[in-house]
């Protein structure tokens, strides 16, 4: 029922906004006789941001048409490269006509960015794949919202996103990937490689995990406390909803984009209100360039999807009550996972000295289950003054932690080396 009243909401504010849309471009064209009219500047920053409060947030484009890659500026194209029910795997196809441009791409490392499926859409990645590809070939997972997907697809739990990793791998190829994971997909990522090697199947070349709930029960957040002061059923009773007849999936249980949204808001709601007040006086102030910084962080911010109930249910249980990777304990349809089977893969952990989700020593817990990996092939860096979305987004993850990637990934690349 409270997915129901939010979209009766979302149909009384959608005309609100796009009127008040229309009045702010009308009070600020020049062109008409009513931009003229004393304290118009106020009545059209009002109407501005009545109209940003109020809109729909869609998912964005990844918008990525050109690249800086070995200092020439080439041509990218997204491709979809392997198409899932519940994901996209997307290829940053790059093109160039320069000949010695061309020589070198052909021996660039292969990686894939495991995005997280955590409320926000693979976007959210844009600049860690726009920097990747100065000298990466790059595929990038881009999950699909779950309200989007017909019922008929079936259910999607963290047992099928295991599987997806490892069709993924499979589809690039192993011998030659590396594998970069950014926060939640740590987990899975992990899971999916360790089955893989004790298979004996080939496993990617490297593993770089960022910022990670790998042992949530080292330095918890306030992210990790709320999972464990609530019971499961908790969880299924207050936030599992079921998508509404006007979307694809009616009838799929989900955890509402709208109500994780509005946990990201609760998390800071304080900063959020100064934020949308600085934005109301850029206008009035005319200041174009910071009200233009303000849009483009919100419209990627406020895009939120709906993730699958099953897949989220069993992540708060496995990952963050039960600690199951940690303790030696998970096993996946029918597998235990045994991280210690990986012997082939190189190890890279990366983490935020002020990550506020996860905490410090989470991610590095990595290299304490991966004892098959030998100490020469493994690292791990913590990233001064950086939170959670400083080491894969913004100066500070193409300044320093983008390096350390690269020459980590350059170190155990084959064609690289």
């Amino acid at each position: 029922m409270l997915y129901q009243i939010h979209e009766w909401q979302r149909s009384f504010l959608g005309p609100l906004s796009y009127f008040a849309q229309a009045n702010a471009r009308m009070l600020n064209d020049h062109a008409s006789p009513l931009s003229q009219w004393p304290g118009v500047q106020r009545m059209a920053a009002g109407f501005e941001l009545i109209h940003r409060l109020g809109k729909d947030y869609e998912k964005p484009e990844f918008g990525i048409h050109s690249a800086l890659a070995h200092e020439h500026e080439i041509a990218v194209i997204e491709r979809v490269a392997l198409d899932k029910p519940f994901c996209q795997l997307k290829r940053f196809k790059r093109f160039s006509d320069d000949p010695a441009t061309i020589e070198k791409m052909k021996v660039d490392p292969v990686v894939l960015v495991v995005a997280p499926l955590s409320g926000h859409h693979a976007t959210l990645l844009r600049d860690t794949v726009r920097t990747l590809l100065r000298e990466h070939k790059v595929y990038i997972t881009d999950w699909v919202d779950a309200r989007m997907v017909p019922a008929a697809a079936g259910s999607f739990g963290l047992d099928d996103y295991v599987a997806y990793i490892e069709e993924f791998i499979r589809h690039i190829g192993a011998r030659e990937l590396h594998v970069i994971s950014v926060c939640q997909p740590t987990v899975p990522v992990l899971a999916a490689v360790s089955l893989m090697a004790a298979r004996g199947e080939a496993t990617p070349l490297s593993l770089t995990m960022m910022g990670g709930p790998i042992d949530p029960r080292r330095s918890p957040t306030g992210v990790n406390n709320l999972a464990t002061t609530q019971p499961l059923s908790w969880f299924k009773n207050n936030v599992v909803q079921t998508v509404p007849p006007n979307y694809p999936g009616h009838g799929r249980e989900v955890y509402p984009g709208f109500l994780q949204h509005a946990g990201f808001i609760a998390m800071n709601p304080s900063r959020h209100l100064s934020s949308h007040w600085d934005y109301y006086q850029n206008l009035l102030r005319g200041d174009q360039e910071d009200a233009a910084s303000h849009r483009k962080f919100y419209d990627e911010y406020n895009a939120v999807l709906d993730m699958p109930a099953m897949f989220y249910l069993d992540t708060i249980a496995t990952v963050f009550q039960q600690f199951l990777l940690p303790r030696g304990l998970w096993d996946v349809a029918g597998e235990r996972v045994n991280p210690a089977a990986i012997t082939r893969s190189a190890l890279l952990t990366i983490e935020g000295e002020l990550d506020d989700i996860s905490g410090l020593g989470q991610t590095q817990a990595a290299h304490d289950l991966c004892s098959g990996i030998p100490p020469k092939r493994r690292a791990h860096k913590v990233i001064e003054g950086a939170g959670h979305y400083g080491i894969f987004s913004g100066r500070r993850w193409r300044e320093t932690v983008y390096p350390q990637v690269r020459d980590f990934i350059r170190k155990f690349d084959r064609a690289t080396k």
